[in-house]
């Protein structure tokens, strides 16, 4: 079991080269364009006083596609770099962790937003023509450095799709793996899980308040902290198949969908978490976080996603492969009855 180490705070970059330097002393960066821009004066002023050279500063190619990890794989510069710094957002995280796992390199990992679990988790989520992949990496990155001053500087929206994805880890993984005697790994991952969504809910609000106004508060970090490593930590330990279930089988359905092509993963997922507690009766963690998600502006029925065609969203949800893992069977009606629930709720205004 190989398990990532971070640092956060506004200096965490200083520490590069302590950190960095026993995996080599060339160096490809790897990222989205805003990302970099965001991070790189500071990686560079990191290195200037070390045996670490960076090559260049490249672009991930806008999307985690296998196409763009064979671009990327065929560059000189990346052939030629001893280790590679991921910088950005989950997508050029995936990009970046799935590269340097094919190409047995190291990775280490600078989140410039909070918007998911991928600059610690080993899982990479990888994108096709409506379809999605999970590519699972051998290792996570060796080290996650998470500068609070940039994340509370990212637009606000990649933080609320952050909590909102978060928000699911407790739930799902506690639900597939209700009734199951597990190894000692996978109760581990469980144990860690089951903070995530309470500690979201007691300081998400608060957080996200303070990011818009450039507040590096204690709740900021605290939720910074449980969507980057908690929710990071929980899928590196917790085995595939009980850490993604009925929220995550929303978001898989909604990429077939083109009316959801401009709703982050984050926002589509919490509205998921809120099926899932629907769907196994528990109304008043259902309440909670219906109650959340107003206040944060996340999604609280298929309205809200302009998801019109609820047969057909049904119906895809129920191809996830995961739901097999539910401590019971999830049928077409019990789905359907979560979802008019919400959108009862959605012209009511109150739980």
């Amino acid at each position: 079991m190989h398990l990532p180490s971070y640092s956060i705070g506004s200096k965490v970059y200083d520490k590069i080269p302590e950190i960095c330097e026993p995996y080599g002393t060339k160096v490809i960066a790897i990222g989205g364009h805003k990302a970099i821009n965001a991070a790189k004066d500071k990686i560079i002023k990191a290195c200037e006083k070390s045996n670490l050279e960076i090559l260049d500063f490249i672009w991930y190619g806008g999307n985690a596609t296998r196409e763009n990890i064979e671009r990327l794989k065929n560059m000189k510069t990346v052939q030629m770099a001893d280790m590679i710094f991921a910088v950005g957002g989950g997508k050029s995280m995936d990009t970046c962790k799935a590269l340097a796992d094919m190409l047995k390199k190291p990775v280490f990992t600078f989140p410039t937003i909070a918007s998911n679990c991928a600059p610690v988790t080993a899982l990479c989520i990888l994108y096709g023509k409506d379809k999605v992949e999970f590519y699972d990496a051998q290792k996570p990155a060796i080290h996650c450095f998470i500068d609070t001053k940039i994340i509370s500087n990212a637009p606000i929206k990649y933080l609320r799709a952050g909590i909102g994805d978060a928000l699911s880890k407790q739930y799902e993984v506690c639900f597939n793996t209700r009734g199951r005697i597990l190894n000692h790994t996978n109760n581990l991952g469980v144990q860690i899980a089951k903070d995530c969504s309470e500690r979201l809910l007691q300081y998400g609000v608060k957080a996200l308040d303070d990011a818009q106004k450039n507040i590096v508060s204690d709740e900021f970090i605290q939720t910074v902290l449980t969507i980057i490593v908690n929710t990071g930590l929980v899928s590196v330990l917790v085995n595939l198949n009980y850490n993604s279930s009925l929220a995550h089988s929303l978001y898989l359905a909604s990429v077939k969908i083109p009316d959801c092509k401009g709703h982050m993963h984050g926002e589509i997922v919490s509205l998921g978490v809120l099926l899932l507690l629907l769907v196994d009766k528990q109304l008043i963690q259902a309440e909670k976080v219906y109650d959340f998600n107003q206040k944060l502006d996340l999604p609280t029925s298929l309205m809200d996603l302009g998801i019109k065609d609820v047969k057909q969203i049904i119906d895809l949800i129920l191809q996830d492969k995961y739901l097999s893992f539910a401590p019971y069977n999830i049928t077409k009606e019990m789905i359907k009855e979560a979802i008019d629930i919400l959108e009862t709720l959605k012209h009511k205004k109150t739980f």
